[in-house]
């Protein structure tokens, strides 16, 4: 699936992954490839891109979460990256 997480300033990440890990307002939300059409709240806490060379977590608040047709759009008030992978 592909990924594309944007902050007010900038696309801050934008790539394939094998799966996502959410903080929704209520709860955290896994996304893996052909997931349904689906919509959630952003909360606070660690976004997780999973791909096969490991992992890139941003720190995030606020926004929205979109899934359709294998696409996956994180536009979050606030996204903090981290540069090392996991």
């Amino acid at each position: 699936m592909h990924v594309t997480v944007i902050s007010p300033e900038a696309a801050v990440f934008d790539g394939p992954a094998d799966a996502v890990v959410v903080p929704a307002h209520d709860g955290e939300v896994g996304i893996l490839p052909h997931h349904a059409p689906f919509m959630t709240l952003l909360g606070e806490g660690t976004l997780v891109v999973r791909q096969q060379a490991g992992a890139r977590r941003f720190a995030v608040r606020g926004g929205f979460l979109q899934v359709v047709d294998d696409q996956v759009r994180v536009v979050a008030e606030h996204v903090q990256g981290d540069e090392n992978h996991a």
